[in-house]
């Protein structure tokens, strides 16, 4: 037998002590990056952010400008006379004269913001919001302009703007996602795809959670005991780990990974979030729990678990409207009203005003409006012609949208439409300016915030995009 690979006991501690110190450096490190890289993790932003939470209040439809936040005299004293510039093409082509706003304005606040009956509370909160009166769309058709609201491209396949969040800076939450879509089973025109993380790793798509449903959050609820769970991921995370070395740690696999673990904590996180009994009567009257209204107070439920999302740490928070089948509209797009706006937007007003408002007030009271965005908006407004006798049509030329929170000029209003509300005139801004100022409030530069895929590098805001200053303290 050859001897001369042997060493003595000596020899062989000699050469290998040094290496004992290496391998425990070595495991430390690995610990250390392993958690830098997780998905989940919450990392610094480029420099000092204003809020570290979005609530995105999104109106399904296309609320009507001229009919709340943008008042047009002009409309009343031509009611009935044919447009004085041309019209374009609109959805149905179905246009009629001039209209006047079948609602009431007002001035609110110090600041003196003009808003119509439509938002009786909300109007009460005025002075916390600024108001963008010159939003513009490039669509006109709801699944495109709900794609392009959410992702600044008119078709699916690319993340969502809260999966860009999450993507940027992480979650600050141990057991619940970074991105939360609240939904009573209602989704917009475009499906699922418009939370979607696109070519994002898939950590970063929205998990849609279901306040009312008897499983909030699909496939979550534990069918076994937590035992054979614990043995099942460990099986499952043996596997994966030798397939990721196979395909070289594919983002996709580890995401995957990665999702075992965060729906196995879910499991008490999600079940915790929904249940209310901890809250006061006080608190759930607020937000309107207590409404006759069905619709009214599943949105005020919307409302309330949003706030006890902020407080767990979710990044970004999506909220849906639901449907009052009333003037044409329906549960993919309920304010879009062709017909009987004021019964349309009056009974959808109703579902949304208290909730906001009380989630404004709650807020504040908690002492988490500073560190919180709340974005109003809806893919486009409507015009200021009729649709037969009494509807309006899609207009993506001119509308308005308002945010409110950190580092927002509450009593603001900021650009302006043409006398009839057909065209922004002033200050005209596009979905590329609100993600901008969006990531900027977080602490992202918009044009810092890339991910390379397909041989180039892609933008939330795409080749576009400049923060609104003027509507920042």
């Amino acid at each position: 037998m050859n001897h001369q690979h042997w060493y003595s006991r000596r020899a062989m501690l000699s050469r290998a002590s040094t290496g004992f110190g290496l391998t425990a450096l070595s495991a430390m490190k690995a610990d250390r990056a392993g958690a830098a890289e997780s998905p989940f993790a919450a990392r610094p932003s480029g420099y000092r952010s204003k809020v570290r939470s979005v609530i995105f209040a999104y109106m399904s439809g296309g609320v009507s400008h001229v009919d709340s936040f943008d008042p047009k005299p002009e409309l009343a004293k031509r009611h009935g006379q044919p447009m004085p510039v041309p019209v374009k093409r609109t959805m149905f082509n179905n246009n009629g004269n001039i209209m006047a706003s079948p609602f009431e304005f007002k001035k609110h606040g110090q600041s003196g913001i003009e808003i119509s009956d439509m938002f009786p509370c909300v109007a009460k909160c005025a002075d916390d919001l600024a108001v963008v009166r010159s939003m513009t769309s490039k669509v006109n058709e709801h699944a495109q302009g709900n794609y392009f609201f959410h992702c600044t491209q008119p078709f699916s396949g690319f993340p969502s703007a809260g999966s860009w969040v999450t993507y940027g800076l992480g979650s600050e939450a141990d057991n619940l996602p970074g991105f939360v879509v609240l939904s009573h089973g209602n989704v917009p025109h475009g499906g699922v795809g418009l939370w979607g993380s696109g070519f994002l790793p898939a950590v970063h798509q929205a998990s849609i959670i279901n306040p009312d449903g008897k499983e909030p959050l699909n496939n979550v609820t534990p069918r076994e005991a937590d035992a054979m769970q614990r043995r099942r991921l460990e099986l499952m995370g043996r596997l994966d780990s030798k397939f990721l070395e196979q395909v070289q740690a594919d983002a996709q696999v580890e995401a995957a990974v990665r999702n075992y673990e965060m729906a196995y904590r879910m499991q008490a996180a999600v079940p915790d979030l929904c249940d209310l009994r901890g809250e006061t009567e006080a608190t759930k009257k607020l937000y309107g729990l207590d409404s006759a209204d069905k619709e009214k107070a599943a949105y005020a439920k919307q409302c309330l678990l949003s706030r006890r999302l902020v407080e767990r740490g979710v990044r970004f928070i999506e909220l849906t409207c639901l449907s009052k089948n009333i003037g044409a509209g329906n549960a993919a797009n309920p304010w879009d009203q062709h017909g009987k706006i004021k019964e349309g937007h009056g009974a959808m007003a109703h579902q949304v005003d208290q909730p906001l408002a009380a989630l404004i007030t709650d807020l504040k009271a908690r002492g988490l409006f500073e560190e919180t965005l709340i974005v109003w908006a809806g893919e486009f407004g409507r015009t200021p012609f009729s649709q037969g006798s009494d509807g309006r049509d899609h207009n993506p030329y001119g509308f308005s949208i308002w945010l409110a929170g950190g580092g927002i000029k509450g009593g603001t209003v900021y650009g302006a439409t043409d006398d009839l509300g057909y065209y922004a005139v002033e200050n005209q801004c596009e979905v590329y300016d609100l993600w901008a100022t969006v990531l900027h409030l977080l602490g992202l530069d918009h044009e810092k915030l890339r991910y390379r895929f397909s041989g180039r590098d892609f933008r939330l805001t795409d080749v576009h995009g400049r923060v609104l200053h003027d509507i920042l303290v």
